[in-house]
């Protein structure tokens, strides 16, 4: 293996890998961002999974965004396009199987990550673990991507924050879809609360009465309530909306460059840990997040915006989330009271009133 240091005074092309999903998508632009102003004229593009890839539609950090789904033929035709491309160095930030070997396929001379990942031998640079390049433990994900950077190099001290841009076009089919929903646009609506009642898993949704009590709560404040969600999520969200006693616009077909733009217009965003969080909390969005069972430290809202989150303490806590192994339910999530999740809001909105937002 060639640990040689990389001279930066000769890179031209540097590859950033990052598959999986929005929030990992959202927590790899502080890396983005510090490549690109370290290295101002250089090519610094990144390699997402198809869906999640317009996402970074119009981010001024990244030059090109190269996309692959989940086929065979789909990984073999983008590492085809990796190798043409001659990237001088590769930063690994996923560490899976298939992002190792798109890594190994680019032919870069500097392949970079960490000493834990799967294949690791296929890097030309293995470095230790995020821990030990701060210096401390319970790291946040967008630390653990900026220290493999910092490792090299790049000033990374400051801890970027997370970033998205905001599409005029996104603002423009937004506002249609308001409009096509019997909604006046976003602009003209007043306050707006953006509620994503929905996660990846049962361990990491609040209770659907509960997200119900909130948008009563923030209508008393003089909230009009959004709630957001997939196609496949709607009748959820259609539940919430019986639920509550108080008008909800729920919203299941936006696309993912109209969910940033709505997010960046909302005052407030209260939801469950999820990939919504994050665009919120990048967009700069004041934000209360209800957490469960995941690992606070590290997947805590990335961002300098008012921000609180609410959670219930319980032993187990964090676990991997996907099903609950101490109770017959994830009460961890499913016993934190509404009232705890009021009285953040009023905190946030207060914080973020002092702040002139």
């Amino acid at each position: 293996m060639d640990d040689a240091a990389i001279d930066w005074s000769r890179v031209q092309r540097v590859l950033v890998v990052r598959l999986r999903s929005i929030g990992d998508t959202v927590l790899s632009t502080p890396s983005l961002i510090a490549l690109k102003r370290f290295l101002p004229s250089a090519q610094i593009d990144i390699l997402l999974e198809d869906w999640v890839a317009p996402l970074l539609d119009g981010f001024a950090h990244a030059d090109n965004i190269i996309a692959i789904d989940a086929g065979t033929t789909s990984r073999f035709t983008a590492a085809r396009q990796i190798r043409n491309r001659r990237y001088d160095v590769v930063f690994n930030l996923h560490g899976g199987t298939t992002a190792t070997f798109l890594t190994f396929a680019s032919g870069a001379r500097h392949r970079v990550g960490y000493r834990h990942y799967q294949y690791s031998f296929l890097h030309t640079h293995l470095l230790p673990s995020a821990e030990a390049f701060w210096r401390r433990d319970n790291i946040h994900s967008a630390e653990q991507q900026l220290a493999l950077l910092g490792f090299k190099g790049i000033p990374v001290n400051d801890r970027p924050r997370s970033e998205l841009a905001i599409g005029e076009s996104a603002i423009r089919t937004l506002n249609a879809k308001f409009v096509s929903a019997g909604l006046d646009p976003p602009d003209d609506l007043g306050p707006i609360a953006l509620l994503h009642p929905t996660a990846a898993f049962k361990t990491k949704e609040w209770g659907l009465d509960k997200f119900a009590r909130t948008a009563e709560f923030l209508r008393t404040r003089g909230f009009a309530t959004i709630a957001v969600g997939s196609a496949n999520q709607r009748d959820v969200l259609a539940g919430l909306q019986s639920a509550a006693k108080v008008p909800i616009h729920i919203l299941s077909d936006l696309t993912i460059p109209e969910l940033v733009a709505l997010a960046s217009k909302a005052r407030l965003f209260v939801g469950n840990d999820s990939g919504v969080a994050h665009i919120a909390a990048a967009v700069g969005t004041p934000s209360v997040i209800v957490f469960g069972s995941s690992n606070r430290d590290h997947w805590g809202p990335w961002t300098d915006a008012p921000s609180e989150m609410v959670f219930e303490p319980f032993s187990c806590q964090p676990c991997a989330g996907r099903t609950c192994l101490a109770f017959d339910e994830p009460r961890c999530i499913l016993t934190l009271p509404e009232e705890k999740v009021f009285a953040a809001i009023e905190r946030v909105l207060s914080t973020g009133n002092d702040r002139g937002q």
